[in-house]
């Protein structure tokens, strides 16, 4: 379709049903470029008619293929389209094609079943990782649980369980505490050089011992500052986790304090 551009008034322009865009505010001749028409009088007929000030092809069809890439949102009331037209456009749909042959071969499947195929790899990984999780908390549990020390006739259990998730981090400590009935335990979890803790003190020490002011002392050993929880169950971390076993030192020398 041949694309045409008129001067008009604003009043012409919104008679022929033209659309003024971003509420921005036009002078006394406004430039109206219609998409369609065959000719001027007949630009009602067009599918396509704006003020517009830009630049634009002779003909709809010099723009080829027309492709959406993203769309969002600029500012409230806004949105912003990119695209691309001609033989950008078919380069990417080709590809894509590529692309979409590769997934195929690598997960052996047509392409329409890769939607679904790949939800169930999803699926798979998920139970994976919770089996992974709940087997290093058993081992972290083990190891933890044959670390009992005396300090002082205080029962602590102090250990590097390896990597594991802060969340399980405090799981297993809760579970060892509860197999020592009465002691201190302080467990660290070092990941990517960095370092969680937890120190857990069991219900008849806490008059004696806070878990908060003890996460804080062995945080401080590994670059670490604050730490948060409660008298009975604290955590906290630092970004130096090749020096935990400082902080369990430090942890064992304030029991001893």
């Amino acid at each position: 379709a041949e694309v045409t551009t008129r001067l008009m008034t604003p009043d012409e322009a919104v008679k022929l049903g033209a659309m003024a865009l971003f509420g921005e505010k036009y002078g006394e001749e406004v430039r109206v470029v219609a998409m369609g028409a065959s000719d001027h009088p007949a630009e009602k007929s067009a599918y396509s008619i704006e003020l517009c000030g830009g630049t634009h092809v002779g003909r709809t069809g010099d723009i080829g293929l027309f492709r959406i890439t993203s769309e969002g949102a600029v500012s409230a009331g806004i949105r912003r389209i990119e695209a691309l037209a001609g033989a950008a456009a078919i380069a990417a749909v080709e590809q894509d094609a590529k692309l979409l042959a590769e997934a195929s071969a690598i997960i052996k499947a047509p392409p329409a079943e890769l939607p679904a195929r790949i939800a169930a790899l999803q699926d798979d990984k998920k139970r994976l990782e919770r089996q992974i999780s709940e087997l290093q908390k058993k081992l972290a549990m083990g190891s933890a649980a044959s670390a009992v020390e005396d300090i002082g006739g205080v029962k602590f259990s102090g250990r590097n369980v390896g990597e594991i998730s802060p969340k399980d981090l405090k799981t297993v400590a809760t579970d060892v505490l509860k197999n020592m009935q009465s002691g201190v335990v302080t467990l660290i979890s070092t990941s990517e050089g960095k370092a969680a803790i937890v120190v857990g003190v069991s219900p008849d020490l806490d008059d004696k011992f806070d878990a908060v002011a003890l996460v804080r002392i062995a945080a401080a050993a590994v670059g670490g500052a604050g730490g948060g929880g409660n008298k009975s169950m604290a955590q906290a971390g630092g970004p130096d986790g090749n020096k935990w076993q400082a902080a369990l030192d430090s942890v064992r020398a304030a029991l001893a304090a």
